[in-house]
């Protein structure tokens, strides 16, 4: 789905002068991004790291609370040399000013203490209650990007930056947006094309053919083995996983097969379960639908035709993790008022 706004850099402007001016002389800064950072959160952490160090040159922290899985995302940290440490690593105290992006607070995505204050939300998601105790707070769900209000905001700054910072900000929003393919606007086509001349081709050629181990096309197999398909909707369980990245990464793969409309992916990591929500429909909104088919059971967000969310406390026995594929399709095709028919395999046997 797309959606044609104008580009309003007159409002970051604003916006970004007065969060930088309220922010300097207050000590170090803390970025936190979602558990599993993707390419448009590590991209939106390392644009507001630079802006922060230009502006006002105060030291900032980048943090994440799980792992970079996926190996696009490997390559990507190690060419671009982006620096992020462990969440857990680091004694909160000695910040005094946190900021989140491409995430919220109590959203479950993000490991940051949920009694700590956050003081800038900055997120392409639907805005959570939670935000209503931030003290800054720009939250644009129609951008396709979290990386398009990063770029805004140093080109509203005027703030330069050198071909590293330009290839993770283009590579971010041609991943988020699929090359402009879903959930776009203006603004996130208009970066895209302005960022085009000023990327590392070669990185972004290493970053888009990485290497794999052999157990990624094991995901694969497993995925395609277990996929079963309910009217338009496929649900497949990868069961136990080694990254929460694969789950997302299968249900794009997957939202290719012929007629299928709808993919919700699942996988067990650790003592959670992962999951991932795609669609092909616009009138439908992705976040809204996994948020009421998980309810009780978990946390979920997301927007337009992506989403993802997580069940914590689930353990990794294989009948723990069918019963749960079971409640949640179950709860799928009543949300769609489909009748609970049994489903067809992907792959006959």
């Amino acid at each position: 789905m797309t959606v044609e706004t104008t580009v309003d850099l007159h409002r970051t402007l604003e916006f970004t002068e007065k969060f930088l001016g309220w922010m300097r002389g207050r000590g170090a800064v803390l970025i936190v991004t979602h558990d599993h950072p993707d390419p448009d959160s590590l991209a939106a952490a390392m644009a507001l790291k630079h802006l922060i160090t230009v502006k006002t040159g105060q030291p900032a922290t980048i943090a994440f609370g799980g792992m970079i899985g996926r190996g696009e995302n490997r390559v990507m940290v190690r060419k671009l040399e982006i620096d992020l440490v462990p969440l857990s690593s680091l004694d909160l105290d000695r910040f005094q000013v946190v900021c989140m992006v491409d995430s919220q607070p109590g959203t479950g995505n993000n490991s940051f203490p949920v009694e700590r204050k956050v003081d800038l939300v900055i997120d392409h998601h639907p805005a959570r209650e939670s935000c209503r105790d931030v003290h800054w707070v720009d939250v644009r769900d129609d951008y396709g990007a979290t990386a398009t209000m990063l770029y805004e905001y140093l080109e509203a700054q005027g703030v330069s930056f050198g071909t590293k910072l330009a290839t993770i900000l283009f590579y971010a929003i041609k991943s988020e947006t699929q090359d402009l393919g879903r959930d776009w606007i203006r603004a996130d086509r208009r970066a895209y094309l302005q960022l085009l001349p000023l990327v590392n081709n070669s990185i972004l050629f290493d970053i888009l053919h990485p290497e794999v181990p052999r157990a990624y096309f094991a995901h694969f197999s497993h995925a395609i083995q277990n996929a079963m398909i309910y009217e338009d909707i496929l649900v497949f369980n990868l069961y136990e996983i080694d990254t929460p990245d694969m789950v997302a990464e299968l249900a794009d793969f997957l939202l290719r097969v012929d007629e299928v409309k709808v993919v919700l992916g699942m996988g067990h990591y650790r003592d959670s379960v992962a999951l991932s929500f795609r669609t092909l429909r616009n009138d439908l909104n992705a976040g809204e639908m996994l948020q009421s088919v998980v309810a009780d059971l978990g946390t979920a967000g997301g927007h337009g035709m992506i989403a993802g969310g997580q069940i914590p406390g689930i353990d990794g026995s294989r009948q723990s993790l069918a019963s749960l594929e079971q409640t949640l399709t179950h709860r799928l095709l009543q949300a769609f008022h489909y009748y609970p028919a049994p489903g067809v395999p992907l792959v006959a046997e």
